[in-house]
Order: C-alpha cells, then structure tokens, then sequence
C-alpha cells in the first residue's frame, strides 16, 4: 500500500499529462490511479485540477488554560471527595479546598487556586475523564411482612413528603447474608432524613424487634435534629407493638410505605446502595466482632458522610411526552442543608461548626479505607 507521501508525488508527475490529454485518455489515466492510490474517481479529479482546494485540516493549538498542576489538584480533590460526579464536587469545591488546606493536605499556588474554583462541571469532567476510565450482585430480599398492626399504622407514599422541614426520615435494614438467609447474621440499620439528606447507619446483630427499636433510639440521638416522623416498609421488624407504642409515647409519626413499592423509600433506598454496598459489600458477616468493627467503620462514616459528601435536591420534573426532564438545586452536604434551616438550634449549630473545622476529609477517607480492610478480613466463606 501506497504512503500519503508517495501518493501526492505520483499525483505531481501525471499532473501535467493529464492536463493535456484528450477525454478517453483522462478516463483511461484516472482509472489507472484508482488502482493504485485507491482514492474515489471525484477525489482524484480534484486532486488533479486545483490542489491548493484540498488541504489537509489543520489543527489549532490553543494555550492550555488548566494546566497540568491544576489537573492535579481537581484529582486531589476529587478522590478526597470520594471520586463523586462534577456536578455534586464543583459547588462544593471551595469547602473542600479549605478543608485540605486547613489540615495541610493541600497546597496551591495563587493562580491554580483560582482556575480550580472558579471550574465548570463540565471542564472538571472533560479533566477526570482519564482518571475516570482507571476506575474500575444483586442482594437478596430479607423482609418478612408484618400483618397484625398494618391497619393501625397509616400508608404513606412517595408523593407525601413534606420534605421543607428537617425530622421526617426513612428507615430500612439492608442484610449481610451473602448469598444464603439461612442462620444468624449482621444487619445494617440505615435511616435518612428527607429534607437534608442526613444519613445514620448502624450494624446489628440481629433484626429482632427489641433490638431494632434499641437501635432507632440510639440513632435519635445523633440527629442534629428533632425526630418528628418514622417511615419504614412492611418488615416485621418495624411494624409492630413494641415500635408503635414507642413512638406514640415519644410524638413520633409513623407510617409505612405500600408493599413492593420501593420508591415510597426511594431515599434509604438510595443510601442503602450508595453509603452501605459501595461501603460493606455483599459478603456475609457474624459474630460480635464483626459487630464491632463494622461499628467501627461506621462511625467514622457518618462524619465523612455527612460532612463532606455533598447531596442534590429534585426541585422538579417534567414529562413532554416520552421524555422526563428533571431540575435540581445546587449540591450542599447535609451538614450545610442542617445549618441553613431554622429547626436546628443555634446551639447544635455552633457544635456542629465546631466539629467541622476540626474534620480533615483526607485522613477520614484514609480511616475508612483501612477499617474496610479490617472488616473484609471477617467476611464468611
């Protein structure tokens, strides 16, 4: 096969002759050429009249505006965030710039620091795509149905929620059974506030009743907030007396969603995959030591969570057919969501703004890795 090169001399050479001959001998001297440089007929005739009209398309260089350091430290940042999408980091850039900073895990210069805030989503993701593509089960249902007191706690759906004021949360058990139900093994409570996003989780020995209702008060008192109302599904584990009493006694709400409809629950739904899965895994997990160390992970969890993982809001949806356009508002962590509302006290303010500037997303990010390694280390064969 014919190089570009050698191709555009033969071209140069008949040139002339081809200009000169008759109309069968152009025919008879463009099917040559065919042949061998393999170009279309029209091609070649335009190659052989006017040259200067074909040329190969230049490439423009522009000075690149975001240099390699400041790739560098949107990859920073954007590990240190948990590796989320441009569209949650980017509004929340600045946080976690000073964040790093404050605790020494980062350092810019002037003019990097800038073109790093001041970054589109869509520059940040053409930036990550690279280290995007270094990057890279299906769970078994546990929930056995509660009947006796369905009739005594309402329904509620996922069109229901009042979701501008903090305290309503979603509550659901995700079970670390592997692949078989058979014998006793470790839970995880999660439970999620609707408004902010705040997320708890819990591990769990078992999911009796007792032992769930222990659990949900003692996820009550890490929310920066009061608890107003309770959703669960219809797992025998919620719906019962011991649970109903409790919050009928503590001014609770609680209701539960329609049975297998899980997008009544779609925000525990989504943690459960989100903070749990990605987290834990599937394996199986038993015994008090498991207990404990996945305790342990979670501890450390909810800080970064809540802190500085940065969550969006659906303002609205729209369908025009086939095709469902959705809106969101900027992303805020559930931290700044808690903050800007008039619910939480001042107080519980100034203590959480305390324990933020004392956070260092890195070392946490780095905690959680290594307390995943000493979980793993426990899964069941």
């Amino acid at each position: 096969m014919m190089s570009y090169q050698s191709k555009r001399e033969l071209l140069d050479t008949v040139r002339a002759r081809y200009h000169k001959a008759g109309r069968s001998e152009k025919t008879r001297i463009l099917g040559e050429l065919v042949a061998v440089t393999d170009y279309h007929r029209k091609y070649l005739i335009q190659l052989l009249n006017d040259p200067s009209e074909v040329r190969q398309r230049r490439r423009r260089h522009r000075k690149r505006r975001y240099t390699l350091p400041v790739q560098l430290a949107l990859v920073r940042v954007w590990r240190t965030a948990n590796c989320i999408c441009s569209k949650r980091l980017v509004p929340c850039m600045e946080e976690f710039v000073v964040a790093l900073e404050r605790h020494g895990e980062l350092h810019l210069e002037p003019q990097t620091r800038q073109l790093l805030l001041q970054m589109s989503p869509a520059t940040a993701d053409r930036l990550l795509h690279s280290e995007r593509g270094r990057l890279k089960g299906r769970g078994l249902g546990t929930t056995k149905p509660g009947t006796l007191l369905k009739q005594a706690i309402p329904i509620r759906t996922f069109a229901d929620w009042d979701d501008k004021r903090p305290g309503f949360v979603e509550v659901d058990l995700v079970a670390h059974c592997r692949d078989s139900t058979g014998g006793q093994y470790l839970h995880t409570l999660v439970l999620t506030d609707v408004c902010t996003g705040w997320t708890e989780c819990l591990a769990l020995p078992s999911r009796g009743q007792q032992t769930v209702n222990e659990a949900i008060q003692q996820l009550r008192q890490l929310l920066p907030f009061p608890l107003l109302g309770l959703d669960s599904d219809n797992g025998a584990e919620f719906i019962n007396a011991t649970m109903l009493r409790y919050c009928q006694r503590e001014g609770i709400t609680l209701t539960r969603s329609r049975p297998y409809k899980k997008n009544d629950q779609a925000f525990v739904e989504q943690k459960n995959w989100i903070v749990v899965r990605q987290t834990v895994g599937y394996d199986r997990y038993e015994g008090p030591l498991a207990v404990q160390h996945m305790q342990a992970l979670y501890a450390v969890l909810r800080l970064y969570l809540n802190f500085f993982q940065p969550v969006r809001k659906l303002i609205s949806k729209k369908r025009l057919g086939s095709k469902v356009t959705k809106q969101y508002d900027t992303a805020q962590t559930p931290y700044r969501r808690a903050w800007n509302t008039t619910e939480v006290p001042i107080e519980t303010k100034i203590r959480l703004e305390q324990l933020y500037l004392s956070l260092n997303p890195a070392a946490l990010l780095r905690r959680i890795h290594q307390l995943q390694k000493q979980l793993w280390a426990l899964a069941q064969s």
